[in-house]
């Protein structure tokens, strides 16, 4: 073909060029369905994860909390069966309720990685719906708060208890009066020991620096609200500060919760950790326990029959309302729906400050 007067072809009134391609030949190279050779690792990155050579082949372990195990079993068997014909493996899952590995076993390496990333896709999906077991907090049910605390309660029920939705109902307990840094989903004891001992080195590396190794002294006063109409709030909540002026808390509160989040053991929901303490909120109204999650991702059959309540005049009213000075000393790593002796919720681990 003359390159200079190349074919014409007319497609939908336009005419277009036909250019010549040269098509080159590859030799067809050997491949075993999508697996490559026993020392790939196909397009996953082979220090993802231990890899063991055995003498029949290669195996790979992995930790998972035992209530996981069932969605890597799957409806009678049929996900464990379904990833062990793809990947041409063996998996070997303990018993249900038995704490241990799973054993994932094969001729070939690159098999073995398949499986391997499939089982964390899945964990890490199923992981993200389970609702959350524990949280780290800022404790702030001492004496002082509680006494102020109640007599907030006492003038709101008394000024605006016929305001619409306002009742006692929705008021925080206050021997748990807190403040959220953020949730974790920590399924058996080894996650949680997992978790305490990461909370202690945060508090090698930054935290007694942040902190000086002193309690930090902290402010609670005035009320705010989340959504965006007082008329129709489900949560108010009392703001903290330093008393210093310093922002050393919300240091301490940003890059705990961003080393946990690296760490993967939390899971990521604002830029920046909303200090705030829950005084007022509707999901207290059927559920006394219910702790708030930092985002409206908490139920959403939840929100949906939460009824809202008119807090125009608890804002008019309350907006500076003193509750009292803090010393923080600690950042407790708390179980949910649970009590310890004085109240608060039971802790599995604390980083103090002191």
């Amino acid at each position: 073909m003359d390159i200079l007067r190349p074919t014409l072809i007319r497609i939908g009134g336009r005419v277009y060029r036909k250019n010549f391609i040269q098509e080159q030949v590859y030799q067809q190279e050997e491949d075993e369905d999508f697996y490559a050779g026993p020392g790939d690792c196909t397009d996953e990155p082979c220090d993802a994860f231990v890899v063991e050579e055995t003498e029949k082949g290669f195996q790979c372990r992995v930790e998972v909390p035992s209530p996981l195990y069932k969605y890597i079993i799957g409806k009678k068997g049929e996900t464990k069966k379904r990833l062990e014909t793809e990947t041409r493996t063996s998996i070997s899952i303990p018993k249900p309720g038995v704490e241990g590995e799973i054993v994932i076993t094969g001729q070939h390496r690159s098999g073995v990685i398949s499986a391997r990333t499939r089982i964390d896709v899945l964990l890490d999906s199923f992981r993200k719906k389970q609702p959350f077991t524990h949280f780290l907090s800022f404790p702030l049910n001492q004496p002082a708060i509680q006494e102020k605390f109640l007599q907030f309660k006492e003038e709101v029920l008394e000024k605006c208890s016929k305001d619409h939705g306002v009742s006692s109902s929705l008021f925080q307990n206050p021997a748990k009066l807190h403040l959220t840094l953020g949730t974790l989903v920590l399924l058996n004891e080894q996650e949680i020991q997992k978790a305490c001992d990461f909370l202690q080195r945060c508090k090698e590396d930054f935290v007694d620096h942040i902190a000086g190794g002193k309690p930090l002294t902290v402010e609670v006063a005035g009320v705010e609200y989340m959504n965006d109409d007082p008329a129709t709030m489900d949560v108010l909540y009392a703001k903290v500060h330093m008393k210093d002026g310093s922002d050393r808390l919300q240091v301490i509160a940003d890059q705990l919760v961003e080393r946990f989040v690296a760490s993967g053991l939390m899971l990521k929901e604002w830029d920046r950790v909303k200090l705030h303490a829950t005084v007022m909120n509707t999901l207290f109204r059927k559920d006394p326990s219910a702790e708030e999650r930092n985002n409206v991702m908490t139920g959403k059959s939840s929100f949906k029959e939460r009824e809202s309540f008119n807090g125009r005049n608890i804002l008019k009213l309350f907006e500076n309302f003193y509750f009292g000075e803090v010393q923080l000393d600690s950042v407790r790593l708390s179980q949910r729906f649970s009590s310890d002796a004085s109240g608060y919720y039971a802790t599995s681990g604390q980083l103090t400050f002191s």
